[in-house]
């Protein structure tokens, strides 16, 4: 299930950036005086009232200007409004309702997504009347805020919960794996669900997948069910799309909350770049199984240590993912392919592993007689018990004496003997360290 979407649109300078940053609690995008300061959205997580959300928030609509930065900003909102669950449209109550509101309304309409009318810069209530005349625009009450302040952001947030999805869950039984394929633009993820697709034309359809109109494949390999997922959307958006980085990562971020597995698509010709280190660091932090797929690999010049010296290149530039296999395969030429699927199941079931109590305590027990816990001013840390206490990814509770006392590299031990005993190819562990006394 992936969290809702939250956009704030409106022309320029009307101060939705402020709102912005009011609603995450920090300054992370830039506010000036100065119509499209905001280039490029920006995301965030925010919280209200218990219900999780992303927040997006856009550069200023202007329609009536011709020059390429203003439309790549326009764009920019509108894609914005199709990832968006629900809209947030800010408008300037100091300077009154004006023609380019009346545009982006138009926009808006044509969405057809859950509308919240905020009026900003009413910093006092004597100003609040002023919104009356944005009901023309023919959305919901208006509601009067100041984002500088404060004043309002709440009835703008109860509105906006209120206004969420009751579900956006797969249309997808339980016992299907959901793999997503993320990676940079043109590294080939769209080929690779294809080239799936052309092998195994067993029980293949379109379903709908989440409130915002993607399209997920259902295949059948084998008697094993699978959700394809293809980040690069089975739509094809045009070049300007393609050119904003953060739209695709945005749509990373999306998939990435609904996989039990990521395909983490690298350029085997290209080789790493930064926005790679960025989309592993989504799942990584999401906690899913991850393996890396390095496409393209016909037309790299190889010899019999470049799959090797590019693996040790990965561990290198992915150090927290040592655990991620790597297979090399290209969309073009269906190398190895068929290697795929199989493979998330494996570490599908390693993602969903249970270990039993006793036996994790036996592992436990032998890894501290082999090497001491650390010990400090004479202190030595003791671990009484261990359990697992969930999976996906497999999760585990170590109670203690002092948990100060647990040093990085200790529990890096643990997490080794781990996996040694029991594999856990593909999938992070997370290691909880408690006082007994919890």
């Amino acid at each position: 299930m992936s969290l809702p979407t939250v956009a704030i649109v409106g022309r320029a300078n009307v101060g939705k950036s402020t709102l912005f940053n009011r609603i995450i609690g920090q300054r992370l995008s830039i506010v000036e005086d100065t119509p499209g300061v905001t280039r490029d959205r920006l995301y965030a997580s925010a919280e209200w009232n218990g219900r999780e959300f992303h927040l997006i928030d856009t550069g200023g609509i202007e329609l009536d200007e011709a020059d390429e930065f203003t439309n790549l900003i326009r764009v920019q909102a509108e894609l914005a409004i199709d990832e968006a669950d629900v809209i947030v449209f800010v408008v300037d109550g100091q300077a009154g309702l004006l023609e380019a509101d009346r545009s982006v309304a138009e926009i808006l309409r044509k969405s057809r997504k859950p509308i919240i009318l905020a009026v900003n810069k009413l910093d006092h209530p004597t100003h609040h009347t002023a919104r009356y005349e944005f009901f023309e625009l023919g959305f919901s009450e208006p509601i009067p805020i100041s984002s500088e302040h404060g004043i309002g952001t709440g009835d703008v947030l109860d509105e906006v919960v209120r206004s969420f999805p009751e579900s956006d869950a797969l249309f997808d039984d339980e016992d299907s794996v959901r793999v997503s394929f993320v990676g940079r633009p043109n590294v080939g993820k769209s080929s690779l669900v294809n080239a799936l697709m052309g092998f195994n034309r067993v029980m293949v359809s379109d379903i709908a997948g989440t409130t915002r109109d993607s399209i997920d494949t259902p295949i059948t390999v084998d008697d094993k069910s699978y959700i394809l997922i293809d980040t690069a959307g089975l739509r094809r958006r045009g070049k300007v799309y393609e050119r904003i980085e953060k739209y695709s990562a945005m749509r990373a971020v999306r998939a990435i909350e609904r996989s039990d597995v990521v395909f983490v698509v690298l350029d085997g010709k290209e080789g790493i770049a930064e926005q790679d280190k960025r989309v592993a660091g989504y799942a990584l932090d999401a906690g899913r199984a991850v393996a890396f797929l390095v496409n393209k690999w016909d037309i790299v010049e190889k010899d019999d240590k470049t799959s090797h010296k590019f693996e040790q290149m990965i561990h290198a530039e992915f150090p927290f993912m040592r655990f991620a296999p790597v297979l090399f395969v290209s969309a073009l030429t269906r190398q190895r392919v068929l290697k795929i699927l199989p493979l998330a199941a494996d570490i599908a079931n390693n993602h969903a592993m249970r270990i039993s109590t006793s036996t994790l305590n036996g592992l436990i027990q032998e890894a501290v007689v082999s090497v001491a816990p650390p010990s400090d001013k004479g202190r030595r840390l003791k671990i009484y018990y261990a359990t697992q206490v969930s999976v996906k990814p497999p999760t585990f509770a170590l109670f203690v004496n002092d948990r100060e006392l647990m040093h990085f590299s200790y529990e890096r031990y643990l997490e080794n003997q781990l996996r040694e005993a029991f594999g856990f190819e593909g999938t992070p562990i997370r290691i909880l360290v408690r006082n007994k006394s919890q």
